[in-house]
C-alpha cells in the first residue's frame, strides 16, 4: 500500500508519502481546525498517490479515535470523520506514540517528544503505551508549562535546559525505562542530552506512521507493537 504519513504539530503540519524523500509542510497554530488540515494536506499532497493515511494526533487517542480536544490546535476534532474527507482508511494514533513507534529499537523505552508542547509514550517490550504526562503538577504549573515551548520562551534556554533536564530525570526514575529517546523540533536546542537518552531523528514519526500498515488486516499497529488506550484516570 501507498501510504501518506500527516503529523499534525503545534506550529506545523508536516506530511510524507511511500516513496517521497522530502516532507513538506505548512504552518497549523490555535486556528488550526481539522477541516483546515484536511484542506492543506491535500493540497500539498495534490499529486501524490495514497491507498491509507495515518494521522498523528496531538492529545489522546483511544482505540483508534480522538479521545479530546488538542491543547494547541482549533476546536472541532472529537467525532471528526477523517475517512470519509481523505476518501481512504484512516488510522489516527497520539502523535508521541507515532514517533515512539518509529524510533522503537525493542525493551523498555520511553519517549519524550520537545515541541509545540510535550509528548510522551512507552513501548513496553513491543506494546505502545500512549501517556498524557505533560499536563501533570510541577512546580508552580505543569510540566508542559515548563519544557514545551511557552517554557522556552519564558525562561530562556538556560532555565529550560535546566528543567528538561530534571523533568526527564524524573520521568526516568518513576517509569524505569531502558531506553530513552528524546524528540521533537525543540532537542536542538539543548547543549547536550541529559544522562541516558538519545536523540530521535527528523524521520521517525514518518517511519512510525509507516509501520502502522504493516499489517494492512489489522485493526491495530503491529511493529510488532499493538496500541493500547491510556491507563484509568489519563486524559
Amino acid at each position: 500500500m501507498n501510504i501518506l504519513v500527516v503529523d499534525v504539530g503545534g506550529t506545523h503540519v508536516k506530511i510524507l508519502a511511500s516513496g517521497k524523500e522530502a516532507p513538506p509542510k505548512f504552518v497549523s497554530g490555535p486556528n488550526l481546525t481539522p477541516t483546515r488540515m484536511v484542506s492543506g494536506v491535500k493540497q500539498l499532497a495534490a499529486e501524490w498517490q495514497y491507498d491509507g493515511v495515518t494521522i498523528g494526533y496531538p492529545g489522546p487517542v483511544i482505540r483508534g479515535r480522538i479521545a479530546a480536544e488538542p491543547h494547541n490546535l482549533g476546536a472541532g476534532w472529537l467525532g471528526f470523520d477523517f475517512q470519509a474527507e481523505f476518501g481512504c482508511p484512516v488510522r489516527l494514533i497520539n502523535d508521541a506514540a507515532m514517533q515512539a513507534l518509529g524510533s522503537y529499537e525493542g525493551g523498555r523505552m520511553l519517549f519524550i517528544g520537545l515541541g509545540t508542547g510535550l509528548g510522551s509514550a512507552l513501548i513496553l517490550d513491543g506494546i505502545v503505551q500512549p501517556t498524557e504526562l505533560a499536563h501533570l503538577p510541577y512546580k508552580k504549573a505543569t510540566f508542559e508549562d515548563y519544557v514545551g515551548l511557552r517554557g522556552l520562551k519564558r525562561l530562556g534556554r538556560k532555565k529550560w535546559r535546566n528543567c528538561v533536564m530534571d523533568v526527564v530525570a524524573r520521568l526516568i526514575a518513576a517509569l524505569e525505562p531502558e531506553d530513552v529517546v528524546l524528540g521533537g523540533g525543540n532537542v536542538k536546542e539543548l547543549k547536550e542530552l541529559p544522562p541516558g537518552c538519545r536523540a530521535g531523528t527528523n524521520a521517525a514519526a514518518f517511519r512510525g506512521g509507516f509501520r502502522l500498515w504493516e499489517q494492512p488486516n489489522s485493526t491495530t499497529p503491529a511493529f510488532p507493537p499493538t496500541v493500547n488506550p491510556p491507563a484509568a484516570g489519563q486524559s
